[in-house]
């Protein structure tokens, strides 16, 4: 149920990163290859961007429509650069809604978070780990299966400000109160971080520098790798690491 993309490398065009491959997440859009839940994302898009310099949060673009449906931001992508960026499209659990602010990525300080998956008791899943909602964490009150998600994940990441291991405590959290599918996607503008628990995920490290998160692949480059399932990746400037989650 939706499909997201982390980046992290040299600076880049949104649109590079999201539209230029022949298989890019705006393609995801409406015709994934490696989805298994679920067969278009059209419930919403968006992405969320470091700007060079000392910004004190990412930038952010949001929208309820189909990606494929906005050409205004096709455009603006081309003057948008960015080292660090985390986007995605939606395909809505049933049940919930399609307006703007079920569209992930979420946000909150320094950290951009994003759910690909879906929860089987999301009321169980928010008494346990909605409340207290975070301090200035207003997407964590999003009526959305994946807010419970980002409102532990605020919390744990502020109080350690170690991401690697609070995305492996919130799914470890999660599937101790629903069964679900938990594949998370972070960053806090110097790491992505991600999480492969119930559907696909990817990694590529490209020669120039650049290392990719992604749900499925947007290429056929030999590059690619799968990431098993039950594990979590981080990505640095310096390398790509996987290890279990349990």
């Amino acid at each position: 149920m939706c499909r997201h993309l982390a980046y992290l490398g040299p600076a880049r065009t949104l649109h590079e990163l999201l539209y230029a491959a022949p298989h890019s997440l705006h393609t995801q859009s409406w015709a994934p290859r490696r989805q298994r839940y679920g067969t278009v994302n059209a419930d919403g898009f968006g992405v969320g961007w470091y700007p060079r310099g000392d910004a004190p949060e990412p930038l952010r673009y949001r929208r309820a429509m189909p990606i494929w449906g906005d050409a205004s931001f096709a455009d603006a992508a081309r003057a948008i650069t960015s080292g660090c960026v985390v986007a995605a499209v939606r395909d809505a659990t049933v049940g919930f809604g399609s307006e703007e602010s079920g569209a992930q990525p979420f946000r909150a300080d320094r950290l951009l978070f994003s759910h690909n998956g879906a929860v089987k008791d999301d009321e169980a899943l928010t008494a346990a780990l909605a409340a207290p909602p975070p301090a200035g964490a207003l997407d964590a009150r999003s009526p959305v299966d994946s807010a419970p998600l980002f409102a532990h994940t605020v919390r744990l990441w502020r109080s350690s400000g170690d991401l690697p291991g609070t995305l492996a405590a919130v799914v470890a959290h999660a599937r101790e109160h629903s069964e679900g599918r938990y594949n998370l996607l972070a960053s806090d503008g110097r790491s992505i971080v991600g999480t492969a628990a119930g559907d696909t995920l990817f990694t590529l490290r490209e020669p120039g520098g650049g290392v990719f998160l992604a749900s499925e692949p947007f290429d056929d480059q030999p590059g690619w790798h799968p990431i098993p399932d039950d594990a979590l990746v981080v990505a640095t400037a310096e390398g790509t690491e996987t290890t279990p989650l349990r």
